[in-house]
């Protein structure tokens, strides 16, 4: 018997390990256990610091051994990467722009996605202040030290100051203590000896405050809160009221509300923006993405190199060279001017350095101009070769008839996705009714997807 239960455990723990695609370990395994890593893109219209709609779409979370997709991962019922409370670095080529933080999510055609509001970093903190040397008092410092004057001697006519104090005046009238009830009973109208008439009087009022305060019986006057009349309203303050349970009505938003949330982004509007969003527990430095070129005329050089081979993608034939025209009598030569480039409608052109000390690498994005159903689409991914000469690591071409088949891509930035110092490329792959994200990692001058939304992706293995 209990070899058939054993039997059936061994069977039923590759169904388990199915069920969760992650790593679960132990309390004492936290330490070693690698942190969580979503990467997301928010989509917003109008401007950054106050967007008129906005939604996050979530596209992986890296649980330490392979990439998940941020749109399934932990769903219970919305994913792990959407969920209230969630807070993500905004960034551009590397730099942090700013915080968004999720506070609720929804389904938009199927996908799930966040929203939130948008905030900017916290400051850093100011320095500490310079706390002031304290100067002591020592007699074999050469330091110049400012004392107090003190007065000389026992005199105590004189105050700290060293000034002459005042002559006592006796027509000033003195406060004395009341007297004893002893005192007072055997001969309350007998003044003290020294007492003038005046202050015999005000000896005897005191003396019978005292004697009334210690009557108990006696009515006395206290002041309070007066008593509304028959048909006044009574008001109290928030303050007072005793009651945490009573309802009360409150102008305007609570302090303690949260962020407003920006309406949600709908569709895919033509002044769309997008921005990588990464959000890690582990507080990392910032990883620049951007190439800075040694010569500038190499930029110009390769970026002609591109948008030549972008031209040749989509079969875009440069117009015919115009006629020659002739020049002075004393040259006797003709002169041909050189022929326009075919033009390349919403050309982006971006140069990314992936990892420290790698070249450059080149991403151009471009599309002809017509009608939306007659347009194609080019992507090129290169690098410059050891000759100075352009390397293209990854083409894909596109039309506007057969965009499900083939969707087009659209670069967003570059990300560190796996937390190892290697940025990916994040592309949008648009189709006509659908579209999807995906990572490709340049490496040993190839180009290869990483991940892709919905569809899975290569193992990190097989491109290491």
């Amino acid at each position: 018997m209990s070899a058939c239960l054993l039997a059936l455990a061994l069977l039923a723990a590759p169904c388990l390990r199915a069920q969760y695609p992650g790593q679960i370990k132990s309390d004492k395994d936290d330490k070693e256990q690698p942190s969580l890593r979503a990467v997301a893109v928010l989509e917003w219209t109008g401007d950054l610091t106050k967007p008129k709609t906005s939604r996050l779409v979530p596209i992986t979370v890296y649980d330490g051994e392979q990439l998940q997709d941020g749109g399934e991962y932990l769903a219970r019922p919305q994913p792990m990467a959407v969920a209230d409370g969630v807070e993500y670095v905004l960034q551009k080529d590397g730099a942090k722009l700013g915080l968004f933080d999720v506070e609720k999510s929804g389904q938009e055609m199927g996908s799930w996605v966040g929203f939130g509001a948008w905030k900017p970093m916290p400051q850093p903190k100011p320095p500490a202040p310079v706390v002031a040397e304290k100067i002591e008092d020592d007699e074999n410092s050469d330091r110049p030290v400012l004392h107090r004057k003190h007065g000389s001697g026992g005199d105590s006519s004189k105050n700290d100051s060293g000034s002459q104090a005042p002559a006592p005046d006796p027509d000033r009238p003195t406060l004395h203590k009341a007297p004893d009830a002893s005192q007072t009973s055997s001969s309350p109208s007998t003044p003290t000896s020294g007492q003038t008439p005046d202050q015999k009087s005000s000896t005897d009022t005191a003396a019978s405050s005292t004697s009334a305060a210690s009557d108990p019986d006696r009515p006395q006057l206290k002041r309070g809160k007066a008593e509304p009349e028959p048909g006044e309203g009574h008001v109290e303050s928030l303050a007072g009221i005793s009651d945490p349970d009573r309802p009360r009505l409150m102008r305007g938003k609570p302090a303690d509300s949260g962020p407003s949330v920006t309406p949600t982004l709908m569709g895919l509007p033509t002044d769309m923006e997008q921005a990588v969003a990464v959000s890690d527990p582990r507080d990392r430095p910032e990883h620049p993405w951007s190439f800075s070129w040694a010569d500038a005329g190499d930029e110009v050089k390769m970026k002609a190199a591109m948008e030549d081979a972008a031209r040749a993608a989509l079969g875009i034939q440069a117009p015919a060279a115009p006629a020659p025209r002739k020049t002075t009598a004393a040259r006797g030569k003709a002169k041909v001017d050189a022929p326009v480039p075919a033009p390349l409608a919403d050309e982006q052109f971006r140069v990314f350095e992936l990892s420290y000390g790698a070249g450059a690498t080149l991403v151009l994005t471009a599309h002809t101009d017509g009608p939306p159903a007659q347009q194609k689409y080019v992507t090129l991914i290169g690098q410059p070769d050891l000759y100075g000469s352009l390397l293209v690591l990854f083409k894909s071409v596109s039309d506007g008839a057969h965009l499900d088949d083939t969707p087009r891509m659209r670069l967003v930035d570059a990300v560190d996705a796996l937390a190892d110092n290697r940025g990916e490329l994040l592309f949008e792959l648009r189709g006509k009714t659908q579209r999807q994200f995906a990572l490709y990692r340049v490496l040993r001058g190839s180009a290869k997807q990483l991940f892709v939304t919905g569809g899975g992706g290569t193992s990190i293995e097989a491109l290491n």
